[in-house]
């Protein structure tokens, strides 16, 4: 589906996919605030008047870069859940988190946490779409770690809601990690220790 709102007949000059995929990483180098919008129109190569046009104000292209990386980077977290045990579910989490934040092609560190960290009282709405953001994925991983208990998959006395906060917190551990520099063998050996705690 287009991203372009403006009246059918006008040529764009722009490809409006490249532009907001350049869009996202400047998000998730810079967080929400951090973002100014002369950083974004020159990563865009476009014009402010053609950012607005096409992709609203500068908190609808936040959103909209957020759901680019939640389908383009952050796809793995889909991948996860899809995999067969509860342990596969938590290791593939784990490997893929390192991965990404890791991939010298990305900037380091998650979009997700990078974005709110500086979000004062005027961009609140911004952070509570990031939060809406982490519990979905926390919801959805215990979701399915409830399946897996009810399959068998689970030792009887394990929570699933404690293991889907547990791993989500250690993933945000990893994202925080990473921003400041830690390598993809440093996040490996944090995720090996985690999975030692995981129920047999």
């Amino acid at each position: 589906m287009s991203t372009d709102k403006r009246p059918t007949g006008r040529p764009r000059s722009f490809d409006g996919e490249k532009a907001l995929e350049a869009a996202m990483r400047v998000f998730w180098r810079r967080g929400y605030e951090g973002a100014s919008l002369s950083d974004l129109t020159r990563a865009m190569k476009i014009n402010r008047p053609s950012l607005y046009a096409t992709f609203g104000d500068k908190e609808e292209l936040f959103r909209k870069s957020l759901a680019r990386y939640s389908r383009g980077p952050m796809a793995y977290m889909r991948e996860a859940l899809k995999q067969p045990t509860a342990r596969a579910v938590a290791e593939h989490l784990l490997a893929g988190t390192a991965d990404v934040l890791t991939d010298p092609q990305n900037p380091r560190g998650c979009l997700a946490v990078q974005g709110a960290l500086a979000c004062g009282a005027s961009s609140a709405s911004v952070r509570n779409l990031l939060n809406g953001y982490r519990q979905k994925g926390e919801s959805l991983l215990r979701e399915r770690l409830k399946t897996a208990s009810s399959e068998g998959d689970l030792p009887a006395d394990a929570n699933p809601a404690d293991l889907a906060r547990y791993l989500i917190t250690v993933i945000r551990g990893l994202a925080v990690d990473a921003a400041t520099g830690a390598s993809r063998e440093e996040l490996s050996k944090v995720a090996e220790t985690a999975m030692r705690a995981w129920p047999k």
